[in-house]
């Protein structure tokens, strides 16, 4: 069984375990300059599961494409679900691939008021 080529993991910091629930989108862009224009395209959506993972954003045969991405996360949602605010209502983590690689991991360690990110493995 293949795998998305961009996958996620959300872990929410202050509870110490995965985030369920939080909307996930990938949108892209052919070039930088049209990502910073505005004019990327949703390209998958999806929802955290209980392990804090969208295992299947895009299809496994999907293939990816030289250019910009954007991982939106909502975290508004994800907080709201817990009846908490949180000060960044989602988190985009936008990376360039020159050359596409099989697969991207882009890890979310969130809190109401922090996040950090990393290319995962």
């Amino acid at each position: 069984m293949g795998v998305s080529p961009i996958t996620s993991h959300v872990l929410d910091a202050a509870r110490g375990q995965p985030a369920q629930g939080v909307p996930v989108t990938i949108s892209y862009a052919p070039s930088s300059q049209t990502a910073a224009a505005g004019q990327s395209g949703v390209i998958a959506r999806g929802v955290t599961n209980n392990d804090g993972r969208c295992p299947a954003l895009l299809e496994p045969s999907h293939e990816l494409k030289p250019g910009v991405y954007t991982v939106r996360f909502d975290t508004k949602t994800y907080f709201a679900l817990h009846g908490e605010k949180s000060f960044y209502p989602f988190v985009d983590v936008t990376f360039e691939i020159d050359q596409p690689a099989p697969h991207y991991h882009i890890p979310l360690n969130l809190a109401p008021f922090s996040y950090t990110t990393y290319r995962g493995s």
